[in-house]
């Protein structure tokens, strides 16, 4: 955890506020917000980008991250929104109160956690009636002799050209800065994500009835709500 923390106090350092893989996907998250959301976690918050827009549907927002100099970049960033409260912690060494949330959320983090035991221990933070919402990363599957892996494949490079195409877009550029892209690029080193059929699997053991996508961006989604 340490040299993620390390990644991460030098990413935020690069973070220009554009148009990510990951800030693409807010607002289908944010479709899935109770109403009148009283207390809401998310777990990896990065410089604060998704806790801002989460803070306008919730009466409290925690946001929790690893790395200490992105949760000073979301605190710098946040100073008129003091219903937010930024703190600086592991979440797997982190007492987190019971059935406490009414939406607990994360964003392209669990990757970097065990699995499985993040995941049970988001579920029991949220309160019966809240729900948990995820979004992170998965690997694609790679053999052709599974119908998966021909599906994954034509996405593969339909995501390609949409991620620069995005890119262009919103940030005005195909590809991000050098060194940004440096800086991902050692990060990546020390990433492993679980295939579909690994979330899936986990989901019908621990998240009974969740809804579960494969999106375009490398990315899948899970909503979760606690009964």
């Amino acid at each position: 955890m340490s040299a993620i923390e390390k990644d991460f106090d030098r990413l935020a350092q690069l973070d220009d506020g554009g148009w990510t893989h990951n800030n693409h996907y807010h607002k289908f998250l944010l479709r899935h917000v109770p109403r009148n959301c009283g207390q809401a976690l998310e777990i990896g918050c990065g410089t604060g980008a998704f806790a801002r827009q989460l803070a306008k549907l919730a009466q409290h927002v925690t946001a929790l991250d690893l790395s200490a100099e992105m949760i000073r970049v979301a605190r710098s960033r946040s100073v008129p929104l003091d219903h937010i409260e930024y703190r600086c912690v592991d979440v797997m060494s982190s007492d987190l109160p019971n059935e406490n949330f009414d939406c607990v959320v994360t964003i392209a983090t669990l990757h970097h956690l065990p699995l499985r035991q993040a995941m049970a221990k988001l579920k029991d933070s949220v309160k019966p009636g809240g729900v948990l919402l995820i979004v992170d990363l998965f690997e694609p599957e790679r053999s052709l002799r599974k119908v998966n892996g021909w599906r994954d494949g034509f996405l593969n490079l339909a995501a390609l050209g949409t991620s620069g195409s995005l890119r262009l877009i919103h940030n005005g550029r195909l590809k991000p800065p050098k060194e940004v892209r440096a800086a991902w690029d050692e990060h990546g080193k020390t990433d492993s994500y679980p295939t579909m059929e690994n979330v899936r699997a986990l989901c019908a053991e621990l998240l009974p009835d969740a809804r579960i996508r494969q999106h375009l961006l490398w990315r899948y989604s899970i909503v979760w709500r606690k009964q």
